[in-house]
C-alpha cells in the first residue's frame, strides 16, 4: 500500500475547493493531459470524471468514480484503467493548524494491478505521489489567498 503525506498551507474548504472541481484534476494529477465532466455531479458518491493520459504520441481515455465522499475531510475514488484494471486512491484530509494535512492513500484494486501488486509497484507509487501532492499543493496555494490576501509561493 503506497501511503503519502503532505502539509498543504491552506485550511482544508480550500484543498477542497480544487478536488471538486473537475476541470482542474490534469493540474494536479501526474500524467494526465485532460480531464472533463462525466456523469453526476462531481464528487457526490456515484458520479465520474473522464480524464486523458498522454504517453508519447499515444492517448489514452480513462474514468474515475467517486466511492466515498464526506466534504472536507474526505475523497475516495476509484480509477478505472483499462486493461491494467482499478485503483483506489483516498484523500483523508485533516485541518493542521491553519494549514491542512492530506494523507494520500492508493492500492490497485483489480485487474491485472490488483493481482500483480507488490512492493516494487508500491516504491513507483511512492515516486508518483510525492510528485502529485507536491503539485497539489502548489495549485491550492496558488489559487487561494492567504489570510493577507496576497497567494503564498513556497
Amino acid at each position: 500500500m503506497a501511503v503519502r503525506h503532505q502539509l498543504i498551507r491552506r485550511p482544508p474548504r480550500d484543498l477542497w475547493a480544487v478536488l471538486e472541481d473537475e476541470s482542474r484534476f490534469h493540474e494536479w494529477v501526474i500524467g494526465t493531459h485532460s480531464s472533463y465532466p462525466g456523469e453526476g455531479d462531481w464528487p457526490a458518491t456515484g458520479s465520474t470524471l473522464n480524464y486523458t493520459v498522454r504517453l508519447g504520441p499515444k492517448e489514452f481515455e480513462g474514468y474515475t468514480v467517486v466511492r466515498r465522499t464526506e466534504p472536507p475531510h474526505a475523497l475516495e475514488l476509484e480509477a478505472y484503467s483499462g486493461p491494467l484494471g482499478t485503483a483506489r486512491i483516498a484523500f483523508d484530509i485533516r485541518p493542521w493548524g491553519e494549514h491542512t494535512l492530506v494523507i494520500l492513500d492508493e492500492h490497485p484494486l483489480r485487474g491485472v494491478g490488483g493481482a500483480l501488486h507488490n512492493s516494487a509497484l508500491d516504491a513507483l507509487l511512492q515516486l508518483r505521489h510525492r510528485r502529485l501532492l507536491s503539485q497539489l499543493a502548489r495549485v491550492v496555494e496558488e489559487s487561494t489567498p492567504d489570510r493577507g490576501g496576497k497567494a503564498v509561493h513556497v
